[in-house]
């Protein structure tokens, strides 16, 4: 985890564009005085909605602010519909917005709304992607499924949640083009859900599926699945302790689902810093350090300054990725 202290510095206001202004970590004068939507794009259930109703309970638990907080799920157009909903409402820290890397390549692809057009609040946590196969398959590792397919290049089928280029596919593709595979060559079956894919791999009618460590916990503990790398910069504590990161295969290959809060357009630097010293608050609550072990996350916060550079380094790598497979346009 990176220090809290991180945000404790002032933060410049970005100047013309990036992803939108940050402010200072002081004592803010500015608080909400009337109802905070935390606005999600997923159904309820899925892990941002997890992620914001987290927020949401320590927030109203710990009584870290005055005003009611609510959670409020705008589903639809790959998360255009919840993004517009929360830019009609410019400059008002009454809206926050629980954000993953979708964002960036939903973007990229002409799915959604500029990430440069919201301002960036604070990096929560990473959650890293496991590649699995079921439990009787014969890959017997990441190695393994990299070798078969430089002998044949769609020799094995993918189940991809929830779309092609999103983080579960570049979890895989970026091994295979580091190993020289085609992977424009590979076969790829997209899922609505990461729950389907699995459901399909199960039933087997697809061989490899890489999905969020938490969609993978429960068959794993069931012995359904095996789990063939992991997308993590280490080996994952708990649980997944026994399982093979890409790097320990010879990939030097890391994949998060980062979850981060974004706000609407304009956000004063003071609506900025109440938010900022918030989540900071939200995150050293044992509540939350539970809630992170219980579903696997990795604690990473950072600030909004630095979320707005992670945000600006993953749009520009991710951009590159997309265009080599012709999901994406290199204007």
């Amino acid at each position: 985890m990176r220090a809290a202290a991180c945000v404790t510095a002032i933060l410049s206001i970005a100047a013309g564009g990036g992803f939108a202004a940050s402010g200072a970590f002081a004592a803010a004068a500015w608080k909400p005085d009337k109802v905070v939507e935390i606005v999600v794009n997923t159904a309820p259930g899925n892990s941002p909605d997890k992620t914001a109703r987290a927020i949401q309970k320590i927030i109203q638990d710990r009584k870290l602010a005055e005003a009611p907080v609510t959670v409020s799920n705008r589903v639809g157009g790959g998360g255009a519909v919840a993004y517009t909903y929360l830019n009609q409402r410019p400059a008002d820290g009454h809206f926050i917005a629980i954000a993953s890397k979708a964002i960036l390549t939903n973007h990229i692809m002409g799915r959604g709304p500029n990430p440069a057009d919201f301002t960036a609040i604070a990096h929560l946590f990473d959650e890293y992607v496991a590649i699995t196969v079921k439990a009787d398959s014969p890959i017997k590792s990441g190695r393994d499924l990299v070798e078969r397919l430089k002998q044949d290049a769609g020799a094995v089928s993918f189940g991809i949640a929830t779309s092609l280029g999103n983080i579960n596919h570049q979890s895989v593709a970026t091994v295979l083009k580091e190993a020289g595979i085609d992977i424009k060559k590979t076969r790829n079956v997209v899922f609505q859900s990461g729950v389907l894919a699995r459901t399909a791999m199960l039933g087997g009618h697809v061989d490899v599926v890489p999905m969020a460590l938490g969609t993978a916990a429960g068959p794993l503990q069931n012995s359904q699945l095996r789990i063939i790398a992991v997308a993590a910069p280490k080996r994952v504590p708990g649980l997944f302790a026994n399982e093979p990161t890409w790097r320990e295969q010879g990939y030097d290959v890391v994949m998060s689902n980062w979850r981060s809060v974004i706000a609407p357009k304009g956000l004063p630097a003071s609506q900025v810093a109440y938010w900022e010293q918030t989540l900071v608050r939200v995150t050293e609550t044992d509540e939350w350090k539970k809630d992170l072990e219980a579903n696997f996350w990795d604690s990473d916060f950072l600030g909004s300054a630095a979320t707005r550079k992670l945000m600006e380094s993953d749009h520009a790598k991710i951009k590159a990725f997309l265009i080599e497979l012709d999901l994406a346009s290199s204007k």
